[in-house]
This record gives structure tokens, sequence and C-alpha cells, in this order.
């Protein structure tokens, strides 16, 4: 695992200062504490820093092929390196080390710009080829490892963070109010979008070649629905193997490795496959709370216990205080999803022992995991009473109600029902990750603020994913617009940066492409039947796991800000958002602030998802857009 960077001159007789992307890498050395290394010639320069896990003596980036006319830095891992390595020795290239890295170079002299098309793993890499003057950035299928990227009319700048390009004098710092919206409304900002005006993300399963000064994106690969006759067995059993292949390419490591278990069905089912294939016990590492409604450490041990891991956890009440300030710094740029902080501490409980990690990460968007997906199929009930009793009515009452503190609990799933089923129909799917509706953003949003967007539609590129496929079945439609928009820019986004935060390397079985493949080519109903989720995996794993654990509730990675944000953070929150700062930076409406605030502490409501998303932006424009750091903010 890999930081990498660069940056390419349109203009060839402009000499590319080594310096500039020495200090580029140099942000990037939590992602790669072992080694850097660099590639400066004319107007080129590539970079990267690196994570040893294969090939620890002769894997040093970059890497080029035999005649030193194709150079490569890459982040990620490609698990079928050594069968394509095989291939491409038989077609006559020569190999100088055995790491996956040089795979890529051999695989792009034979197979071109679609070389890509022949990696499983996850990757992001820039290829420079001297002959033919030109720069070819891929990042994978599903979108695991991060590409972001600076165009104008003089360079091209790349990186893995966000942080690496902003080294690079010729990219400005310019907030993208446009982002800044989508983050306040769904917790985080969708691809190809960044927080900053310029700077874009490569999308997952695309390249991007720039050739004599321009650049052309295309799509390598799209997950498109698929349909098979095999019955329920057939299917489970050929579930599992793939399942259980994935985790076999995934335990290809020259250093330590365990897993995350949290005692849910995914992580279960990785750590079962991992416990049958290896010749050790598996080291698996779980955290809990002190609150009992965030503990489930329980379930964890019980896993653990029934396939004899060598089990590590821990109680954390953190100080969130200290925590907060070093997060945004990893993060780049603004991301409300407080599960941030579980997955940053079990990160760093595991690096103390391993060096990789499995995780279950996709395995609600593959096979129906999320409440929001029963939520969509009540609300088909829900629907048949008259607008006004749901609109006005239910959602007067539910607000009388205060919320419970508990994580989850009947009260709390019944207010956030009421609240997203009044939200309008033409959000379909997406009514139920809304934080920020657009009637409270008249109220929060200052009229300057208001008129920059322009009338800017924030949900559009979210509902255009639900009508990608208008053919597909309604659930698959949902879980599609999860994996390009949720799962890519959320999830991996977190799991990435707060692992990497430790150097450690994160690897998801349930993302290999073949997995992701088999899942939307499942019927409906084993993915979804009835009101039981996760069908078809369940059946495949239930016979292999400890009694109770594919029956039980899902609760997720989560942390008990509600309450924190009237405890441990209050005095944050009261700084970050005060009434003086917020009305000198002029974006929001500081009497709506103090208003959620006031009704926040005194418990008569939950706003959370609004405050705690305001306190991560103002916390992160300290950081990137602080007068100190030569800010140009429009």
């Amino acid at each position: 695992m890999c930081g990498i960077s660069g940056f390419v001159y349109h203009d060839r007789e402009r000499s590319a200062a080594p310096e500039v992307v020495k200090r580029m890498c140099d942000t990037l050395v939590h992602r790669g504490p072992d080694d850097d290394g660099f590639y400066v010639k004319g107007n080129v320069a590539l970079g990267m820093r690196r994570l040893s896990i294969i090939d620890l003596v002769t894997g040093h980036q970059p890497i080029s092929n035999e005649d030193g006319k194709v150079w490569i830095v890459f982040n990620g891992e490609i698990y079928n390196f050594a069968e394509l390595r095989d291939d491409l020795r038989a077609k006559g290239h020569e190999f100088a080390t055995n790491t996956d890295t040089e795979a890529i170079v051999h695989a792009y002299e034979e197979y071109g710009v679609d070389c890509v098309k022949r990696l499983n793993g996850m990757f992001a890499y820039a290829i420079w080829d001297e002959r033919e003057q030109r720069l070819v950035l891929a990042r994978d299928r599903v979108g695991i490892k991060p590409l972001y990227y600076y165009l104008d009319d003089k360079t091209l700048v790349f990186g893995s963070e966000l942080k690496a390009l902003l080294e690079n004098p010729n990219v400005p710092r310019d907030l993208d109010h446009e982002a800044l919206d989508a983050f306040l409304t769904f917790e985080y900002i969708p691809a190809p979008l960044s927080i900053f005006k310029g700077v874009r993300k490569l999308p997952p399963g695309h390249t991007l070649v720039l050739k004599n000064g321009e650049a052309r994106i295309g799509q390598y690969w799209e997950v498109t629905q698929g349909h098979t006759s095999a019955d329920e067995s057939e299917l489970s059993e050929s579930l599992y193997e793939l399942i259980e292949d994935a985790v076999r390419m995934r335990l290809v490591s020259d250093v330590p490795l365990g897993a995350f278990l949290s005692g849910g069905v995914d992580s279960s089912a990785i750590v079962c496959a991992m416990s049958e294939l290896m010749d050790r016990p598996v080291q698996t590492f779980s955290i809990g709370f002190d609150d009992p409604s965030y503990n489930e450490l329980a379930y964890a041990r019980k896993v653990a216990d029934h396939f004899g891991t060598d089990h590590h956890e821990e109680v954390i009440r953190p100080n969130v205080v200290d925590l907060v300030d070093g997060l945004v710094g990893y993060l780049d740029e603004p991301m409300a999803d407080v599960s941030i902080f579980p997955t940053y501490l079990v990160s760093k409980l595991a690096r103390r022992d391993v060096t990789v990690v499995l995780s279950g990460d996709g395995g609600d968007e593959l096979f129906a995991g999320y409440d929001w997906y029963l939520a969509e199929k009540y609300a088909r009930y829900y629907g048949m009473l008259p607008g006004p009793i749901r609109r006005s009515l239910l959602p007067k009452v539910m607000s009388l109600i205060p919320p419970s503190s508990q994580k989850k609990g009947a009260v709390n799933k019944l207010k956030r029902f009421v609240e997203g089923a009044a939200l309008p129909d033409s959000l379909k799917h997406f009514r139920w990750n809304v934080y920020l509706t657009e009637d409270s953003k008249r109220s929060l949003y200052t009229r300057e603020l208001r008129d920059t967007l322009n009338g800017t539609d924030t949900y559009s590129r979210f509902v255009a994913h639900l009508d990608r496929f208008g053919d597909s079945d309604s659930l698959w439609r949902q879980q599609y617009a999860d994996i390009k928009t949720f799962l890519v820019d959320d999830i991996l986004v977190k799991v990435d940066r707060m692992s990497m935060a430790h150097s450690l390397e994160a690897r998801t079985p349930f993302l290999d492409h073949r997995v992701v493949e088999f899942a939307a080519s499942l019927p409906k109903e084993m993915r979804m039947r009835g009101s039981t989720q996760k069908y078809l995996l369940k059946k495949a794993v239930e016979s292999r796991l400890p009694e109770g654990i594919t029956t039980r509730s899902k609760e997720g990675f989560s942390i008990p800000m509600k309450n924190w944000l009237r405890d441990e953070l209050r005095p944050m929150m009261e700084e970050v958002l005060s009434p003086q700062r917020i009305r000198e930076e002029g974006l929001f409406d500081s009497a709506r602030i103090e208003s959620l605030k006031s009704q926040h502490v005194s418990g008569s409501a939950n706003n959370a998802h609004q405050l705690w998303p305001l306190m991560m932006f103002q916390i992160w424009r300290d950081k990137y857009l602080s007068v100190g750091s030569k800010v140009s903010f429009i």
C-alpha cells in the first residue's frame, strides 16, 4: 500500500521541479512510511510513498519496463499478479522484481490502456509512457483506492489525497459551494466533486489519459444487473466459494495479517473463510464503547471463540476533543460519518500487531443490508395514507416525542422513518439519507450562499443513479445507487483514510469485482426476502457461524455523537459554531444555528446530523482555508 502523487506540464519545454513532488509525497508519509521514490524528467514528475507488503526487498518504486521507457507509481494491491506475471513472461517480458507493481508495467506494454481490465485488486496508478508522451491514470472498479486530480491549460496534478495536490503551487484553494451543499445534505462529498473548485476525483472504474495537453476520461467497467436461473442451494454454495476465493487471494502478504471483527454477518463471514484457509489462528480486532447500546463486543467475542481466533478487544472512551482535529487532517475534506471514530480506533488497535487487515465492507450494499431498503419497502404502504397526514400531521406528532439517547431503538427509528417519508417522492431512495432538507437550507444558509448556489439541484446527481438501469428491479436500483455514491464516497473513504492514518492496509473481499457481479445477478428475493435482508449471504454462512449471528438485527459501526455533543464535545461546538464567528464568515445564519444548539442540548430534538457536519466544516476550514494557509476563499 502506498501514496502516489505527481504532475505533468503540457509545455514539454517546462521542467518539473523535484522539490515540488517531494513536498507532495511528504504529505503522504502515513500511507507509506517505509520508502519513497521519484521519477523526474523534463516536464514530468512522479512520486510515491511505500508501505511494504509484498516483495519487501525489491519492490521499490517507481518501477519501469525493461528499457526504462514506461514508468509507474502505484497504490494498492493486485491479487492476481502472479498469474498475470506468468502470462506476460510467456509472451517474452522480463521481470526484475517479484512485486505486483511491475506486472502492471508489462501488462501496459502488452495491452495498452486496457491492461486495467485484466487486474483484480484495489488500485490507483499513474503510468508515464515516454515514447507516446502519455500519462495514464486509473482507479479500481469499485473505488477502494482514492485518486484526485487537477487539470487546467498548463498542467495536470494528481495524488492519492487532496493534501498532496495542495502542495503544488498550481492548484488553487477555492471553496466549491456545490460540494459544501452536497456535504451538508448527505454528510459526504460525491465524486467527481471535491471541496475545492477544479480538483476532481477520478470516478471508480475509469481511466484518464493525458496526451498533448488534452485529457480523455473513459469508463472501463460497470456493474450491471445480470440474471441467473440457479436454485437457492446452488447459489448459496457458489456464493460462499466465491467469497472464500476472494479471501484466499487477499491472504497473500509478506507481513502480519488479521481481520476487523464486529460480530455482524459480513465481518464474521470473512473471519470464517480466513479460519478455513489459514494454518494458524486468525488475529481479530474489535472495539466497544462504555455506552451499552453502542457496544457489540459480546457478538464479536462469540465469533472469535467459535473460530478460535487470537482476539484483541478494547472498551474505549476516547478523548474525542483531541481526536477530532487529527481526524480532519487525515480526511482532507469535510466528512460527517461518525463511524470514522471507531474505524480510526480499531485501526490503531490492529496496527500494534498486524500491517494488513481484511474487512467486511461492501456486504450491506451488495446484499441489501441497510435499514433504508426496508424503509423504502414499507414506504409503499405508508404512502397509502392521505398526504396531509404523512407530510404534516405525523411529522408534527413525532416532533413532540423526545429522541432516545440509545443508538437506535423503536422511537428513533420511527422518527427517522416519518421524517424521510415526509420528503418529496422525487428523491426516491435518497430521502432516507438526506440530513438537511430544502426548508432547512433556506433558514440555515445566508442569502449570499443561496445566491452562489443559484438553484443548484443537489439531488439530481444522486437520483440519476436510480434511473441508470430503469429495467432493473427497484431493490437493485437502490443498491446500485448506493454502490456509486455512499459506498465509494463515504464508506471506502472512511476505511481508507482511517486505516492509512496508522499505515494499516485494509482489504475488502466482498468488493472483489467477481463478488460484485455475482450479487448483481441475483434475483431480488435472494437479496431481501420479506423483511429478511442479506438472505442468500446468511444462507451461505449460517451453518458455519455461531447460533444467533445471522438472525441478530443490524446495528452498524457507530458512536454516541448525539450524547457527546451535550457533554464532551459541547465546549468545542460552542467555540466553532459561535455566533460571532458564524456572522463573520457569512455562510450560515447564526440565529438558526443557535436554535439548533439549544434544542439539542435541552434534549428536545436530536440535531446531531445538522450540528456535527457544521462543526466538521468549520474545523476543516480552520485547517485548509485559514489566512495562515494563504487561502483564496470565494
